[in-house]
Parts: C-alpha cells; sequence; structure tokens
C-alpha cells in the first residue's frame, strides 16, 4: 500500500511542484507580522492596565491617609496636605493620559488588522 502510495505521487509531481503566488507570500508575511505586532502590543497594554491598577491603589492609599490625618485632626502642616493632593492629582493626570493613549493605540493596531486583513483577501 505505501509502495503504490509513493508511485501514485510520484506520478503526480505537479502536487509536489506546487509554487504558491506572489501574492499569497505576500499576504500571509503581512498577516503573520501583524499578529505578532498585535500580540506584542496586548501585552504592552496589560503591563500598562497593571501599572495603572497598582499606582490607582497608591492614590487610594494616599487620599484614605488625608482623609484620616483631616478627620483625626492631626497636627499637620497644611502645606504638607496640600502637597500630598497635588500629587495625587498629579499623578491621575498622568493615569488617565496614558490609558488615552493606551486606547489609541490599540484603535489603530485594530485599524491596521483590518485593512491588513482586507488587503490579503483582495490579493487573493
Amino acid at each position: 500500500m505505501l509502495s503504490r502510495m509513493c508511485i501514485i505521487i510520484k506520478e503526480n509531481r505537479s502536487v509536489i511542484r506546487y509554487k504558491p503566488s506572489y501574492g499569497v507570500v505576500v499576504a500571509v508575511v503581512v498577516v503573520v507580522v501583524v499578529v505578532v505586532v498585535v500580540l506584542v502590543v496586548e501585552v504592552v497594554v496589560v503591563v500598562v492596565v497593571v501599572v495603572v491598577v497598582v499606582v490607582v491603589v497608591v492614590e487610594v492609599v494616599v487620599v484614605v491617609v488625608v482623609v484620616v490625618v483631616v478627620v483625626v485632626e492631626v497636627e499637620v502642616e497644611v502645606e504638607v496636605v496640600v502637597v500630598v493632593v497635588v500629587v495625587v492629582v498629579e499623578v491621575v493626570v498622568v493615569v488617565v493620559v496614558v490609558e488615552v493613549v493606551v486606547v489609541a493605540v490599540v484603535v489603530v493596531v485594530v485599524v491596521v488588522v483590518v485593512v491588513v486583513v482586507v488587503v490579503a483577501v483582495v490579493v487573493v
């Protein structure tokens, strides 16, 4: 049976010699590259989200400490409280900017993937 299959394969060499067209090769390479880029961007997004969560937790802790200090009326200078509040606001602004940038990057990547898939389908 195996020798018979070998003979059939030898007789039908056109199957063995099949070479994909240039467009198919380019489309496959482009799709693979885009998928790898999307995966890398997703990993970066996950890392950024983890950093944002850590920053938000730190902000909450700082706010709780400030509230406790104000409620307990501990002798703390007003300047210290103002500095802490300013730092918290600055961190919140940075976090929001980072989140906006991450969302923009994800949108761009999705658009690129859609364009590449459409081009690949049209080329093939």
